[in-house]
């Protein structure tokens, strides 16, 4: 006899079952809802002392995993701060199969495209059983929406995840922290060394929080390491590798400035719309991102700037050296960094007191008693696909794949005053503003304007609709509807045909707050 399941409604239309397997869904209930709770935050963190003259270096990683008291089934933690140059990971992971130990949950910040080793060979093989993360992109992601995980994986934006850790949702064993210099106390940062990578603002609330806390470093210094992003009284034990990252990888993917003129004008137009509205004024808070279109939109915001004699206050978010260079001018006061998105971005908090290294749960969790978003003017987003109701998709695909994470995006929408999608209205046959997104990541509400090559359209529904409709009118900027955008792009590619999907679901998207915005199903193969 087939089981019968319950389906329940969320507040965009997404249709839910109850239960995924042991894990209650509660269905997202609108941008309006509140984190605060009658209960103390959780924490696995428990008092530890550490006596006069006693050791935290480890003779090896090996060593100090067997010290942690890591057993099956338990969950461990990494930070994204290396991107595609990391190799912590592997390393830890290597060691772990060694040992022998199953059943593990792996909650990194994020998994970028990490090519060796093979997460998915560890899945396989039991290591790991189950995984929460902000996107797993590249060979895991691609092997997860096959179907090659028993549990589905849940994902969180960047501010749902130290909620979800202090909420006790999401409760850490060991925390294994890169770190491009420590010294054998347990002082650690990623701002200097050879293998500098930046900001470790991912990593302070799993240091702050986790069971037991792993220093791995492939640069050991006098004590005390100098300056302290990771501080001792956190750390349990130190290990020295040979090499924890490739700094040049560190912005693969990610920052790299366009040359493509439909980009280019992408990029102008958002900084148009920025420009033309009453809150463009001295003191302004923004954060413009690391992809393509956002890199482009960060020069043209710093001519336009220079141009009308107006300073921001602050910018945040992974922070690309276009930012660095806009504050070297003084035309932004403060950088407030949660990640480095180049070498430069790295260096620049060591060398500028302005440009600071924030904790991701001060930029972006919003059960703190507020966040750095909250006071965020403009927001710049990337997008793969949106619909006519504004909900953004910046997880999968044209064919169901998965090409990106979740990120910041749903924080940044819900908490800049001005919210700007920017997108192209196809990539390659494929149309981007399309009737229902295929997973929908962050709620049209929080979208303010949506802007592609092919005309501007803004949100009806969205805060501040009425201002910024009023601001842009007295401009010569093309306004269009959310609806001419998608007739405009299926014009060019014709209808696309739906994804088939099995009833296997393979991964929860949460919102900001906890609550589940859709989930992804297992994607049909092909004849």
């Amino acid at each position: 006899m087939r089981e019968v399941v319950i389906l329940i409604k969320n507040a965009v239309g997404r249709e839910l079952p109850e239960m995924i397997g042991t894990y209650q869904v509660r269905p997202f209930a609108g941008i309006d809802s509140d984190c605060s709770s009658d209960q103390p935050v959780m924490s696995n963190r428990r008092l530890s002392t550490v006596k006069p003259g006693e050791e935290k270096l480890q003779p090896g990683l090996k060593a100090a995993v067997e010290a942690s008291g890591l057993k099956d089934g338990m969950t461990i933690s990494f930070h994204h701060s290396f991107r595609e140059g990391d190799q912590v990971i592997g390393r830890v992971l290597s060691v772990i199969k060694e040992l022998g130990i199953k059943g593990l949950k792996f909650a990194p910040s994020a998994v970028v495209n990490i090519k060796n080793p093979s997460i998915v060979d560890y899945v396989k093989d039991g290591t790991i059983a189950s995984i929460e993360a902000s996107g797993i992109r590249g060979e895991l992601g691609d092997a997860v929406l096959e179907g090659v995980m028993d549990e589905p994986v849940i994902l969180r934006p960047h501010g749902a995840r130290p909620r979800a850790i202090e909420a006790g949702e999401l409760s850490i064993d060991v925390a294994f922290i890169g770190a491009s210099a420590a010294d054998d106390y347990g002082n650690a940062t990623g701002l200097v060394g050879p293998n500098a990578c930046g900001a470790l603002g991912y990593s302070f609330i799993d240091a702050m929080t986790a069971g037991k806390v792993i220093v791995i470093t492939d640069h050991l210094v006098e004590y005390p390491c100098i300056p302290i992003s990771i501080s001792q009284e956190y750390v349990d034990y130190v290990v020295v590798v040979d090499s924890i990252g490739d700094t040049a990888k560190i912005g693969a993917g990610a920052a790299r400035v366009t040359k493509n003129p439909r980009d280019l004008l992408i990029a102008k137009r958002a900084v148009e719309v920025m420009a033309a509205s009453r809150r463009f004024t001295d003191g302004f808070v923004f954060q413009t991102g690391a992809g393509a279109i956002s890199i482009a939109c960060t020069k043209y915001l710093e001519e336009k700037m220079e141009e009308r004699g107006v300073k921001a206050s602050m910018a945040l978010g992974g922070i690309p050296a276009a930012i660095v260079e806009m504050h070297e001018k003084g035309l932004v006061r403060t950088v407030a960094c949660s990640q480095s998105f180049d070498a430069v971005a790295a260096k620049a908090i060591v060398d500028y007191p302005g440009i600071i290294e924030i904790d991701n749960s001060l930029y972006a969790n919003p059960a703190r008693k507020g966040c750095m978003l909250n006071r965020e003017t403009f927001g710049i987003l990337a997008a793969l696909e949106v619909d006519i109701d504004f909900n953004v998709n910046i997880l999968t695909g044209s064919n169901g794949e998965m090409m990106g994470g979740l990120g910041g995006g749903p924080d940044v929408a819900a908490g800049a005053q001005i919210s700007i999608v920017v997108l192209p209205i196809v990539r390659g046959r494929i149309p981007s503003v399309v009737k229902k997104v295929f997973t929908c990541c962050t709620p049209g509400d929080t979208v303010a304007v949506v802007i592609t090559e092919a005309g501007i359209a803004l949100n009806p529904n969205h805060k501040n609709y009425q201002e910024l409709k009023e601001d842009l009118e007295k401009t010569s900027l093309k306004l269009v509807t959310i609806e001419e955008l998608r007739q405009t792009a299926e014009g060019l590619t014709g209808t696309p045909k739906p994804i088939e999907c099995t009833d296997k679901i393979t991964c929860i998207v949460e919102y900001r707050d906890g609550t589940v915005l859709d989930v992804i199903r297992e994607i049909k193969k092909q004849d």
